[in-house]
C-alpha cells in the first residue's frame, strides 16, 4: 500500500520517541518523565469538567494563557498554546521557515529537530560540539533563516547562560531563535523569557510534560513578541483550532496554580539527581553536568550499548543513542529516590560481574 504514499512520506525518517513497554514492569528511566504524580488539583480539576466534554473547549485556550502571562510577567498576547511542546515546535517551524531556507542547530541536541526539517523541506546546518559537548558561539554567527537549540541541552543537559544567549541573539537579529526549555525548571538557573523584552526575534517553548508531571495530558506553550505569537496563532487555526482539549486545559491550569507542589517536586528529583551523579561518579562513569531532570553518562570500560541491552533485561530502562560521538553514552532520567536505589544496587552488580 505504500504505492499511496506522497514524496514527502517515502523521503522523512521519523522521529523515534523512548519506549513505552508493555511486556513487563519496568523501572522506566527512558523517557524523562516525572516519577511524581501531578498535584491533587489537576485530578480535581479534571474530573470537574468531565460533564462539559459533550461542548468545544475554548480555542484560545484564554484562562490558561492569561495564569502563564502572569506568571511570566507577560501580556497575553506574548503567550501560546499546543499540544505539547513538539507540536509548537512543529507549528513554529512551518510559521517561520520556508522550504529551502536554512537553519543551525547543534550536532548534538533533541533529535526532532531535524525530522522537522526534512518534513517541511528545510535545509540545515549543524554546529559542531567540542568534546564537552558545549560549542563555539561564534559558529552561530553565519549566514542562516533560524537558529534553535535546547537549554538545558538534550541529551546532555547542559544549560547555556542567558550572557551566551543574547550574544547569540545579538549576532543574528534578523533570524529568529527559538529556544527549546523542556528543562529549564531542572536547571535552578534563569529563563531566556528575561530576553523576549528586548528581542523580537526569540520564541522561548516550554511543556508541562517534565516538571508539571503532564506527560499524559500533552500541553506546551511558546513565549515571544505578539508578532511571533500571531504567526503560531495562523498556523494553529489552518490545522485544528481545537488542539487542546477541557481536560487538558484544566489540568494544565491546576498544576500550575499549584506552585508550592511543583517547587517540592522539583528539589526532590534535583537533590535525587545530585546524588546519584556523585553514586555513578563513585562506579566510574564520567557524568556530564546537568541541568535537566536527567543524567548523561559514559563508563571508560563498559560499552553503553551492551550496558543498555543488560540493564534492559533486568527491567531496567534507560535510553541510548546510536549515534556519532555519542554511541558510548547512556541518558539516565531522573526516577524517584526508590527507583534510582535499585537501578543503583543493580548496575554495581552488573560491573562488578563483567
Amino acid at each position: 500500500m505504500t504505492r499511496f504514499w506522497s514524496e514527502k512520506t517515502r523521503r522523512v525518517e521519523p522521529y523515534v520517541p523512548g519506549e513505552q513497554p508493555l511486556d513487563k514492569k519496568y523501572i522506566k528511566l527512558n523517557t524523562n518523565e516525572n516519577p511524581y504524580p501531578p498535584s491533587p488539583a489537576v485530578k480535581e480539576a479534571i474530573v470537574s469538567n468531565v460533564s462539559k466534554l459533550s461542548l468545544y473547549p475554548d480555542p484560545d485556550c484564554t484562562a490558561l494563557k492569561e495564569l502563564i502571562a502572569s506568571k511570566e510577567s507577560l501580556n497575553i498576547e506574548k503567550v501560546f498554546i499546543g499540544n505539547g511542546s513538539d507540536e509548537v515546535l512543529a507549528f513554529s517551524f512551518m510559521a517561520f521557515f520556508d522550504p529551502d531556507s536554512t537553519i543551525l542547530f547543534p550536532e548534538i541536541t533533541y533529535s526532532f529537530y531535524p525530522v522537522y526539517s526534512s518534513l517541511f523541506n528545510i535545509n540545515y546546518n549543524l554546529i559542531s560540539v567540542k568534546d564537552d559537548f558545549t560549542f563555539h558561539r561564534s559558529d552561530f554567527f553565519q549566514k542562516n533563516d533560524g537558529i534553535i537549540f535546547a537549554n538545558p541541552n538534550a541529551p546532555t543537559g547542559i544549560y547555556l547562560t542567558l550572557d551566551n544567549i543574547e550574544e547569540i541573539l545579538l549576532g543574528n537579529r534578523d533570524s529568529l531563535m527559538i529556544v527549546d526549555e523542556a528543562y529549564i525548571d531542572f536547571a535552578g538557573e534563569p529563563s531566556a523569557v528575561a530576553l523576549i523584552k528586548n528581542y523580537d526575534n526569540l520564541l522561548v517553548v516550554r511543556t508541562f510534560s517534565k516538571s508539571r508531571s503532564l506527560a499524559g495530558l500533552r500541553v506546551g506553550y511558546a513565549l515571544g513578541q505578539p508578532s511571533l505569537i500571531e504567526g503560531l496563532e495562523r498556523i494553529k487555526n489552518s490545522i485544528n483550532s481545537y488542539t487542546i482539549d477541557r481536560l487538558a486545559l484544566s489540568g494544565a491550569q491546576a498544576a500550575l496554580e499549584d506552585e508550592d507542589y511543583y517547587k517540592e517536586t522539583i528539589k526532590r528529583i534535583i537533590r535525587t539527581r545530585n546524588n546519584t551523579a556523585e553514586k555513578l561518579e563513585d562506579y566510574g562513569f564520567k557524568v556530564l553536568p546537568s541541568s535537566s531532570n536527567f543524567l548523561f553518562v559514559s563508563h571508560p570500560d563498559y560499552n553503553a550499548e551492551d550496558l543498555f541491552y543488560v540493564l534492559k533485561e533486568k527491567g531496567v530502562l534507560l535510553r541510548y543513542f546510536k549515534q556519532n560521538k555519542i554511541d558510548n553514552y547512556l541518558r539516565i532520567s531522573v526516577g524517584s529516590s526508590e527507583e534510582m536505589n535499585t537501578f543503583l544496587s543493580v548496575i554495581r552488580e552488573l560491573l562488578e560481574g563483567f
